[in-house]
């Protein structure tokens, strides 16, 4: 058995589970493990498999964790000869025979970037002091069950943006997302701490008072912690990845200086600079 390491922009990608007709993080993994013959047929799930969670369609990874039986020569190296450039495996871990990825994660963290050069950076603090903690996020979720969990909720401001980042055993669907929400209504001024603390009471709070999530792009699975594993970093594959997201970091600046000319352009009436 082995565990490892993946990289993933989720942008082009409906979430990272297998779906029968959308392109997903999941589909790209197993048709690559059938190109290298590591499996059969291109949606046959290899033996022992298992995925350290089940990201949704838009939102990217540094450390998906995954596991299964392979050979010994399949390496991050040899995933990445055939992964596409927006999904990198990077690192790597022997694991037991009896080693699940999604049930011996023991933790997992969730980083959200979200965009307020105008949100108060203390309110925001206070909101997620208010979230941290054991409780029922029931309406910060779709789900029935599942959804009484302990987290730890964190802000800092980096320049424009505040870094919310939100670490628990599991998650819920959706709850990081809404979590963010809450966040920016509470450091907006939109909602108060009195709100954040109904919303953890046993009551539904629905329609206009519900919390409807984030959007997802700024959202990255950054870490899964699984005590009794080593992962090693792939040397080439790591550089590998790396210059990939470089790549598509220089394209995002570009992207946001050609918005920016055209805002700018608009703003003066549409005269050249």
């Amino acid at each position: 058995m082995r565990a490892f390491r993946l990289a993933y922009d989720g942008r082009p990608f409906h979430g990272f589970q297998r779906q029968p007709s959308v392109p997903t993080v999941e589909n790209t993994l197993f048709a690559t493990l059938s190109g290298l013959g590591v499996t059969d047929d291109r949606d046959e799930v290899p033996s022992g498999y298992a995925a350290a969670g089940r990201t949704d369609a838009g939102v990217s990874a540094l450390a998906q964790t995954v596991a299964f039986d392979c050979p010994e020569w399949c390496s991050p190296r040899a995933l990445n000869s055939h992964l596409p450039a927006s999904v990198r495996a990077w690192a790597s871990a022997d694991a037991p025979d009896d080693f699940h990825a999604t049930h011996d994660a023991a933790r997992r963290t969730y980083v959200y970037d979200l965009y307020a050069p105008e949100l108060d950076d203390g309110a925001a603090r206070a909101a997620a002091t208010a979230l941290s903690g054991e409780h029922d996020f029931h309406n910060l979720t779709p789900d029935e069950r599942g959804t009484v969990r302990d987290l730890s909720v964190s802000v800092e401001r980096d320049g424009d943006f505040l870094v919310v980042r939100a670490t628990a055993g599991g998650f819920a669907r959706e709850l990081v997302r809404r979590l963010v929400s809450v966040v920016r209504g509470v450091a907006g001024g939109d909602r108060t701490l009195s709100d954040v603390n109904r919303l953890l009471r046993a009551e539904s709070v629905e329609g206009p008072d519900g919390v409807p999530s984030a959007p997802p792009e700024p959202l990255v699975l950054v870490g899964v912690d699984y005590p009794d594993l080593t992962f090693e970093r792939d040397a080439d594959a790591a550089e590998s990845t790396a210059a990939v997201f470089a790549d598509r970091r220089i394209d995002g600046l570009v992207r946001a200086r050609v918005a920016g000319r055209i805002r700018d352009g608009v703003s003066d009436g549409g005269e050249p600079g």
